[in-house]
């Protein structure tokens, strides 16, 4: 401790010379003070948790006090940030020091002391502070773990059984005599002229809340009703929206009413010490009456919706009668723990009082796990027309197994003496059951909000949206079921103060804050690159003579720098420095040019396809054997239509390094060959002069370069010709062909050409065998001979048509 107190006042001695002046002195005297005082109540706190005696209200009290400290010190850590980077930016800028005998000019060695003495006066009370932060987050830790030692150790204990008849005679006596001296307090105020006093003078205000209390217990359903018919006007009829709302109603104002009698009473003063504290409970147990009943009512509604597919209509009512005794064994629960603060009752008797609320309460789960739910087909849609049967199913089947389980240990447990153990499994069972049960109301009402707003109407279950509403809700319920099984108010503060902090990765802070910056700011980039490409995409560019390969290129490249551009400014802005991640970068870039070699490949090879475009969206390509025209560009990989229809999805590296052939790269100017056969003896100038003809008059074929016939040979049917020309667009090749085939065949017709088709002659082996006679000789003619046959053999004239179809035929 001593060397703590000269470490503080040797730096605020050097903070006192280095600022001078009164105002700095009161400065300093304000901070020496307030470390004064830390300095006490750490030292206090360490003699407290070194004795480990005082109670577990002391502790909190004193973790609160530390707390205080510990909030304003991580304050001070950050102060002054900006500007002791501007004086560190402002020494760098000066250069480092000479070394050895050298000396810098005078105004540099003045202008570098006086940064230097303004640097640390700033730096000094940071460095206290995040001392002063470190030993108050340390003395918390120890606070916080005490208190769970001591909780675990209590729920471990083993205390007096409830079953020996020992305890209860004295329990009995216990409970009669609270329960006598509760009425005498009453009946002894009432009697009182101060009482009477009160009275006359609350007159008023009292009957007010009575009769307000009456109005509401008596006619707050049926207002509610009322008021939904009036909400219905609205819309959203048929949605269940307004059916939700006004179940809300059925609660609140009835609940309003029990606060208004609470309230009446508490000004008449007649109830004594332990009245008032009953009293302040009542409007939490009523809040767990009407709660828990509106729990029942919601699921007998969802069933009748669903037209009681799942449960039927009398399984529901018993469902809810056993959900409104569970709200009345945890009102028990709580007065027992009442009864045992108020009295300072014996551990016998409150173990005799508990055993029975714990036996009905696990009786009453063993009966809820018994209420199953009808056999349905995992692929038959629900009444919301999903196919979300499966998912519930599970979700019911480890329900029943786990109140199973805490049905048979919790009564077992209490049995052999440890009550705490058991309140602790069975009560936050059924406030978690409960739980769960609320948020899947929750999750379909504000799921049917959504498809109303939308207009999805039932559409909207099989939306991502219902997932991430249920998800939230998750996520949110979390803290309340941590509370339930034994969590401390002051354990979730301090996880979210330590998740304030954030947490360290490769020398970056990231915390909530930043992330959430992060996300926003880099949401907003994505939205304007978003918005530019759309603009230059439908607006700026169509409206210049850039085609459309080239305007593709230019938006998609636009959407690249814009992302990355988002990115470096959301991480700047959230204030994230990655200069300690550069090791770790250099590694993973390493480890990502082994491991996605062929991805990194196809991303380099959709940038050069972008800059360079050697293709283009919308040419016409033939790559690998498949031909089509591309769709789409990306970074990994192309899309191309085939003339199917159908979509071919080629890695870009494919396109660089392989062979392409682009028939429209620059133009779309391209030739188109027409085959044509002619029988023998047909006059070929004739039919040259024909060709040319048809090949001149389709208006797609150019006049320069001219189109031209060429006499390619003789084949073994025909005379082959065929028609060259340059057709002004590629993309017609089809029809041009397609047409000038049909004008061939119209001239060759009128001008009396034949066009031949290949003609076979068959000559079969053995005609008897195929006559079903069996041959009365049998012999293999010599390759290089002539075998005459029978009249039957004589050659059969076959077409094109039919060959193939003889299976094993010779010809």
């Amino acid at each position: 401790m001593l060397r703590q107190v000269r470490l503080f006042l040797t730096l605020f001695l050097v903070c006192f010379a280095m600022l001078g002046g009164p105002a700095a002195a009161q400065l300093t005297d304000r901070q020496s003070e307030y470390y004064q005082g830390w300095l006490s109540t750490a030292n206090r706190a360490e003699a407290v948790i070194e004795a480990n005696r005082a109670s577990n209200a002391a502790l909190e009290n004193l973790r609160s006090e530390i707390n205080g400290y510990r909030e304003d010190f991580s304050k001070a850590r950050g102060a002054n940030t900006d500007r002791i980077q501007t004086l560190e930016g402002q020494i760098k800028a000066l250069g480092p020091k000479p070394e050895g005998d050298a000396t810098e000019p005078e105004d540099i060695a003045k202008i570098r002391t006086h940064l230097e003495e303004q640097l640390n006066s700033l730096r000094v009370p940071r460095i206290i502070s995040e001392e002063a932060f470190s030993r108050a987050n340390g003395l918390i830790s120890e606070i916080d773990q005490i208190i769970r030692h001591r909780q675990t150790r209590e729920l471990m204990e083993r205390g007096p059984s409830p079953v020996n008849p020992a305890y209860w005679r004295p329990a009995w006596v216990d409970v009669t005599e609270a329960f006598r001296s509760l009425v005498n307090e009453v009946a002894e105020n009432l009697h009182t002229d101060v009482v009477h006093e009160r009275i006359r003078d609350r007159g008023l205000g009292i009957f007010v809340l009575a009769v307000i209390s009456a109005v509401l217990l008596m006619f707050g359903r049926r207002w509610s009703e009322q008021g939904g018919d009036y909400l219905r006007l609205l819309g959203g009829t048929g949605t269940g929206v307004w059916t939700f709302v006004i179940s809300l109603l059925r609660i609140i104002l009835p609940w309003l009413g029990v606060l208004a009698a609470v309230a009446a009473i508490r000004l008449t003063g007649v109830l004594g010490l332990r009245g008032a504290l009953l009293l302040e409970q009542v409007p939490y147990w009523a809040a767990i009456i009407f709660f828990y009943d509106w729990i029942g009512r919601q699921i007998y509604l969802i069933g009748k919706a669903q037209g009681f597919k799942r449960l039927s209509a009398a399984k529901i009512k018993e469902l809810r009668v056993y959900i409104d005794l569970l709200a009345l064994m945890l009102i028990l629960h709580e007065l027992a723990i009442l009864f045992e603060q108020i009295e300072n009752i014996s551990d016998s008797t409150r173990a005799v009082v508990s055993f029975p609320v714990i036996v009905v309460t696990a009786l009453l789960l063993l009966r809820v796990r018994h209420i199953r739910t009808k056999e349905i087909q995992q692929d038959a849609p629900d009444p919301t027309g999903t196919t979300r049967v499966a998912g519930f199913s599970q979700l019911v089947e480890f329900l029943r197994r786990a109140l199973f389980i805490l049905g048979l240990t919790t009564p077992a447990l209490a049995l052999f003496g440890y009550t705490n153990a058991a309140e602790a499994i069975v009560f936050p069972a059924v406030k978690t059951l409960v739980l769960i049960a609320g948020l899947v109301i929750f999750q379909r009402f504000i799921t049917q909000v959504y498809g109303w707003i939308t207009g999805q109407g039932e559409a909207v279950w099989d939306s991502l949206f219902s997932v991430l509403v249920g998800f939230t809700l998750a996520i949110l319920a979390l803290p309340i079921l941590a509370l339930y099984w034994g969590a401390r108010e002051t354990d979730l503060r301090e996880a979210w103060s330590r998740l304030l902090l954030g947490f360290d990765i490769g020398g970056v802070t990231i915390s909530p804050s930043n992330f959430f910056t992060f996300v926003v700011v880099f949401l907003i980039g994505y939205g304007l690159t978003r918005v530019l490409q759309s603009g230059l995409r439908n607006s700026l560019l169509p409206k210049t003579s850039i085609d459309p390969g080239g305007q593709n290129a230019i938006a998609a490249g636009t959407g690249y720098v814009g992302i990355f551009l988002a990115a470096l400014v959301a991480i700047v802005v959230a204030g994230f420095d990655l200069s300690s991640l550069a090791i770790v970068a250099g590694a993973l870039s390493v480890g990502i040019g082994f491991g996605l070699q062929t991805i990194v490949s196809n991303f380099v090879s959709g940038i050069i396809l972008l800059v360079e475009r050697p293709i283009s969206k919308g040419d016409w390509i033939d790559v690998n054997g498949m031909m089509g025209y591309v769709r789409d560009i990306s970074v990994r990989s192309t899309r191309i239509e085939t003339f199917d229809r159908t979509d071919v999805i080629v890695p870009n590296s494919d396109l660089i390094s392989g062979v392409v052939t682009n028939y429209t790269r620059g133009n779309t100017i391209g030739r188109v060959i027409v085959p044509v056969g002619v029988a023998y003896g047909t006059d070929t100038r004739v039919v040259e002069k024909i060709l040319g003809e048809v090949a001149n008059a389709h208006p797609m074929v150019l006049a320069n370069p001219a189109p031209s016939v060429v006499f390619q040979g003789f084949g073994a049917d025909s005379l082959d010709f065929e028609i060259r020309a340059i057709l002004r667009d590629v993309n017609w090749v089809l029809s041009v062909k397609s047409d000038m085939n049909h004008e061939i065949n119209r001239r060759f017709a009128d001008a009396g050409i034949e066009i031949p088709f290949a003609q076979r002659d068959v000559w079969l082996r053995n005609p008897e065998a195929l006559q079903g006679q069996a041959p009365t000789q049998k012999s293999e003619p010599e390759p290089s001979e002539k075998t005459e046959k029978s009249p039957s053999s004589k050659p059969v004239d076959m077409t094109e048509a039919d060959l193939g179809d003889g299976g094993g035929d010779e010809y």
